[in-house]
């Protein structure tokens, strides 16, 4: 087998399960969050579980992971389907949609905290077999998850970041700002195209990292 083609399975092997956990789990929190304020629409439509066959997006959870992946861009992300989550049910709807939205990134934040663990268990078993894959597979959970949980929390519609200053605004201001929301791919991808993205999220990614490889151990 080609060297370049075995590094592309062994990449995938080692990414496929951090990135799928990373992806529903943020979306299952976001469902879980909002059915603590009132809302049963994602528990209704069967979303508030684990099964990534239920939160799969064909391109956000498969093919732009894979295609990063690939492309040694040295950024990993993606996205599942959008669990739905209705404010009319929530008593105090900017504040709690803003609750739901911070759900993600903190779900994202205890994952990467787990797969340090994971990493560090790891470590402790000693055993080659073991402990090279378990330990490859923390790091790219630590990494995926904190790339997941800092890029949300950018203020751009949609992204959780928009929705956490949505609550801030007033009810004018809100409305403006939200209708940025369908260029909001476009505009991330523009900011990731042109190396901004890269340079806003620096500081934070360096920080976590730091803070997640030392609990790990790496």
């Amino acid at each position: 087998m080609d060297d370049k083609v075995s590094q592309i399975i062994q990449a995938i092997s080692i990414w496929a399960l951090p990135v799928i956990f990373a992806i529903t789990v943020h979306e299952v929190a976001h469902g879980w969050i909002a059915k603590k304020y009132g809302d049963n629409t994602a528990y209704a439509q069967g979303r508030l579980t684990l099964n990534p066959v239920h939160h799969i997006d064909w391109f956000g959870t498969i093919i732009l992971p894979i295609l990063l992946l690939v492309s040694g861009t040295g950024m990993i992300f993606g996205w599942a389907k959008p669990v739905p989550v209705n404010g009319r049910y929530f008593k105090n709807p900017r504040r709690d949609m803003a609750m739901v939205a911070l759900a993600g990134p903190v779900s994202n934040l205890l994952m990467a905290f787990a797969w340090a663990l994971c990493a560090r268990i790891a470590l402790l078993i000693n055993i080659e077999s073991i402990t090279v894959p378990l330990s490859l597979m923390g790091k790219a959970g630590i990494s995926i998850n904190l790339v997941l949980a800092v890029i949300n929390l950018i203020p751009i519609p949609p992204l959780d970041g928009s929705r956490i200053i949505t609550a801030m605004l007033s009810h004018n201001m809100a409305y403006k700002y939200n209708q940025l929301e369908p260029y909001g791919f476009y505009i991330l991808i523009a900011l990731m195209y042109f190396g901004i993205l890269g340079i806003i999220m620096y500081l934070p990614m360096v920080l976590l990292q730091m803070l997640f490889y030392g609990i790990a151990g790496l």
